[in-house]
């Protein structure tokens, strides 16, 4: 039977690597790689440079593809999302049956983690429930970019008794300040936490977490906003693309 590997590669520095992952990149005969037509595209370039840095034969191939670009629905956000999973679905269906072969094993270089705000796992299950490709697969997990901020920080996620929150920016504009009390948001392209500059909450906060375009600002909500949307604004620009996380938190 072919097996497919996701294999969590961290949030950044190549180093972030375990050996669980490392002995799994070491097994795949092909891995594929989503090109998402970023000019200056790092995180492609990481990928192939893990690859060189950890596989220990020359026996692998590398299959890079365009992924397919994600389009608004114009009905909800959610019917969007579903859209460009069906279509990810097919792709992946057409790269599975032409290049792996019974017996094979292909891998997915999955940024972070496979299991934390990432659609690899369920599209492979869109795969298999669409019946034309039979194969198994394995989950190697990663260091995430929520656990490289709050290392890059030199600060816990938890304080004793109190909940951690993940969500997104869409889902934080929702909220009311009086329920902050340790969130994490990620995928937040619109600067959701500019809302609450008129509260006491601190912010910690971190882009292109692990990679040497590292930025890192924290401190008072209300005193760091704009410098945080400056900065942001000014690397999206150069970079052509951003990948931050940060973290809000009501102080005691």
């Amino acid at each position: 039977m072919k097996k497919i590997l996701l294999i969590g590669i961290g949030a950044g520095h190549p180093e972030q690597i375990t050996v669980q992952a490392v002995n799994a990149l070491n097994q795949a005969d092909v891995f594929f790689l989503l090109d998402k037509g970023y000019e200056n595209d790092d995180l492609l370039r990481l990928r192939t440079e893990i690859c060189e840095r950890y596989i220990t034969h020359e026996d692998y191939r590398i299959v890079q593809v365009q992924d397919p670009q994600r389009r608004g629905d114009s009905q909800s956000y959610e019917a969007g999302i579903e859209t460009w999973h069906e279509q990810r679905a097919v792709l992946f269906e057409r790269l599975i049956a032409d290049e792996v072969g019974e017996g094979e094993v292909g891998g997915f270089l999955v940024w972070g983690d496979p299991s934390l705000y990432d659609s690899t796992l369920r599209i492979l299950d869109q795969v298999l429930a669409r019946g034309a490709e039979s194969f198994d697969y394995q989950v190697i997990p990663g260091i995430t970019s929520v656990q490289a901020l709050a290392a890059q920080h030199r600060i816990p996620l938890n304080r004793i008794g109190e909940p951690i929150q993940i969500t997104t920016g869409r889902r934080l504009a929702q909220s009311r300040a009086e329920d902050i009390e340790n969130v994490v948001v990620m995928l937040d392209a619109h600067c959701a936490f500019d809302t609450f500059t008129d509260t006491d909450l601190y912010i910690y906060w971190g882009a292109y977490l692990g990679t040497a375009d590292e930025i890192l600002i924290a401190g008072k909500l209300k005193d760091v906003s704009a410098q945080i949307q400056h900065a942001r604004e000014a690397a999206r620009r150069e970079k052509g693309w951003i990948m931050d996380t940060y973290l809000l938190r009501r102080p005691r």
